[in-house]
């Protein structure tokens, strides 16, 4: 080998070693300076901003669950496995039956739009996220009823990454990632034959958040449907953005739908708060502004409700990192979220207190689950946790109070799995489900004891 020739290799492999140096650097998440304690309630810190070039990894190596073990419950909960061997369980809805049903899925094969969504495509990969869509809908069946399915099978597949559903007049509908469809369904049924479906709504598709879940209102006139952005901070273009970031209304009566809320990066969860007839979600906020900035957040959502995305976070704040203008009068309409729930926690599942199925203190309030942070130090979130309401039906300035823990390692390094969704069965447990553990646990508690009766005796004089 001649020295000219050594001298380039040298130098080729001092360069190459810079550079994959220089991306590790970059790779690592800075460390969070505020927890739960700050980071949460009705009026949280909205820290310094700490704003990444690419983002940072804080993956957690998913190493499933040892036989027999389970995440840790809060004293008086009892947690126990109600399914296990799913294929990447996301979404559920319980019928009047008992049966539950759960869509298996993720998101679509393609080419990222991005160099940062080829990065977070990656890292969710090493997380777990990463494997093909089942693309289908299982029905499980616990026959006995002790709290356990002991029946599991295919009701509907060949589908694009379904994920609400909802059972009106009987049919099943499912939100696919870029339409609503409806298929003839009766509860009972353990199959359905494709070919008798038809399309509700199109819907944009695919994106960085692809799931688009649902929900009927409660006279069952309406159906509620979420749309995530297709980017981080529309860093892609506001076009590719059309239509998203929303939740949409669809009137069955009428047969068409409407914007009914906006601003929202990522709205998922959706449930009415029983109190007050409100509709409420949960909301992940943007990446890429450092690991105690914004606050992922629960919110109520009153019709043309602006939560500010891309341009403002927590109605104060402007991303001075977008791009495209911001429209006249934003910021003047933008709402404050009512409640935070953690910077990057990706809070997905939600449902409301079922007439304190698990007792004190789960009373009044909301459950969600925090399905856990990719880019933050020390990792947030892996957890199901409630949100105390107060008696007018408003979330408390109160941390949220553990339910389910343990799906993260003590290490902080692994995952047994991930909190996804949530259901209530009809035997008041709490299914859970662990997308990347395959399972879906069951809660319980003892139920709260309903009021006594007033006497109908005379008073004694």
């Amino acid at each position: 080998m001649s020295p000219t020739l050594r001298k380039s290799l040298i130098i080729a492999v001092i360069v190459i070693a810079a550079v994959v140096a220089i991306g590790w650097y970059l790779l690592q998440p800075n460390t969070a300076r505020y927890g739960d304690e700050e980071l949460t309630g009705t009026d949280p810190l909205i820290a310094e901003i700490q704003e990444e070039t690419i983002p940072s990894i804080g993956i957690m190596d998913p190493v499933g669950w040892d036989e027999g073990a389970s995440p840790t419950p809060a004293e008086g909960l009892n947690v126990s496995r109600f399914a296990e061997g799913l294929t990447h369980p996301r979404s559920m809805l319980v019928l009047d039956n008992g049966d539950v049903l759960v869509a298996e899925t993720n998101r679509q094969p393609g080419p990222p739009a991005s160099f940062t969504d080829r990065v977070a495509g990656w890292l969710m990969g090493r997380a777990g996220a990463g494997v093909p869509s089942p693309d289908r809908i299982v029905l499980l069946r616990d026959t006995d009823n002790d709290g356990s399915a002991d029946s599991q099978s295919v009701l509907l597949d060949g589908l694009k990454s379904p994920f609400g559903m909802a059972v009106r007049d009987g049919r099943l509908i499912v939100a696919n990632t870029d339409a609503v469809l409806s298929f003839p369904f009766t509860p009972g049924d353990t199959t359905i034959a494709r070919g008798q479906e038809w399309q509700l709504m199109a819907l944009p598709g695919g994106g960085n958040h692809w799931a688009r879940n649902l929900l009927l209102s409660p006279d069952g006139e309406r159906l509620y449907v979420t749309v995530g952005s297709a980017s981080n901070i529309g860093e892609n273009g506001m076009a590719a953005e059309q239509g998203r970031a929303a939740i949409y209304e669809y009137d069955f009566t009428t047969q068409t739908s409407r914007q009914f809320a906006s601003g929202m990066r990522n709205p998922m969860g959706l449930a009415f708060n029983p109190d007050s007839g409100e509709l409420w979600t949960t909301v992940n906020e943007r990446d890429m502004l450092g690991p105690d900035v914004p606050p992922d957040y629960l919110t109520n959502v009153p019709i043309g409700a602006q939560y500010g995305w891309p341009w403002i976070y927590w109605r104060f704040n402007y991303d001075e990192r977008v791009e495209t203008a911001i429209p006249q009068y934003l910021q003047e309409y933008t709402r404050w979220p009512e409640y935070a729930l953690g910077a990057h926690v990706a809070p997905l599942g939600l449902v409301f207190a079922n007439d304190g199925a698990l007792g004190q203190p789960f009373i009044s309030g909301a459950f969600v689950a925090r399905h856990g942070s990719w880019n933050r130090s020390p990792p947030a979130g892996y957890d199901v946790v409630f949100v105390p309401f107060d008696d007018r039906g408003n979330p408390q300035d109160v941390p949220p109070v553990p339910v389910l823990t343990g799906f993260l390692g003590d290490d902080l390094e692994t995952t047994h799995g991930r909190p996804t969704w949530l259901a209530w069965d009809n035997a008041g447990g709490l299914l859970v489900s662990d997308d990347t553990g395959g399972i879906i646990w069951r809660v319980t508690g003892t139920p709260a004891a309903a009021p006594a009766a007033a006497s109908q005796e005379p008073a004694d004089n």
